[in-house]
């Protein structure tokens, strides 16, 4: 059967490739998908233990089966329409999440701005990369959002920037509102450190003398 392999961000450098199609046998999972992947792109080898699995825009274990015309994306570790979400290259605005989650039934706003610092770990970060997976990020979103109406009855809107950032400039943008308070700063944490976790987005630290893609030190 025929797969699709996705690499992205540290993935696509080892493997000198954004997508390519792969022939596997019947019956093959996602980590055999993997290993072929490895097997045609030896440098992916040293960082496959990092790598997590995605089939058809959802995690999955390496004991996954694949079907005949899978996507199989490799996710290194992640750094940080009428959807309130947003993933774009052009600057953001830190007011239209909350634009997004305003309502006369809420009676609280929390609001979270991440911006690049200009160092990280005693080095001078002269830009970040950011890097994204959009459709599958844009459901990570939507799963956050999920969570936070369900625990503390709250809206949530994410806005994520990709491409190239420079210190100062604003990186992501979250709103969360909700009846109360507490409940509005629980949602809007709650959704920053989910999204830090498992959504597939990606930053490379450049650096005056090399670069360095967060979370997997390569």
């Amino acid at each position: 059967m025929r797969v699709t392999i996705l690499y992205f961000a540290a993935a696509r450098e080892r493997a000198g490739a954004a997508t390519e199609m792969l022939e596997l046998a019947e019956g093959a999972t996602a980590g055999d998908a993997l290993a072929a992947a490895c097997a045609r792109h030896p440098p992916l080898q040293a960082v496959a233990a990092k790598l997590r699995l995605a089939v058809d825009q959802e995690f999955a274990p390496a004991d996954r089966k694949l079907r005949d015309g899978s996507e199989i994306a490799l996710i290194p570790p992640v750094s940080g329409g009428a959807c309130p979400h947003r993933i774009a290259a052009a600057p953001l605005d830190p007011d239209a999440p909350l634009r997004e989650v305003v309502g006369p039934d809420c009676g609280a706003v929390a609001g979270f701005v991440g911006t690049v610092r200009e160092t990280n770990h005693g080095k001078r970060v002269v830009r970040l990369e950011y890097e994204a997976y959009p459709e599958m990020a844009l459901r990570i979103f939507d799963h956050i959002a999920a969570q936070a109406r369900e625990r503390w009855a709250a809206r949530v809107s994410i806005h994520h920037r990709i491409g190239s950032l420079e210190p100062g400039e604003i990186s992501v943008v979250i709103a969360a509102a909700a009846p109360h308070r507490g409940d509005a700063f629980d949602a809007c944490r709650h959704a920053i450190e989910a999204l830090k976790t498992d959504a597939p987005i990606w930053k490379r630290e450049l650096y005056p003398d090399g670069s360095s893609w967060v979370g997997l030190g390569s």
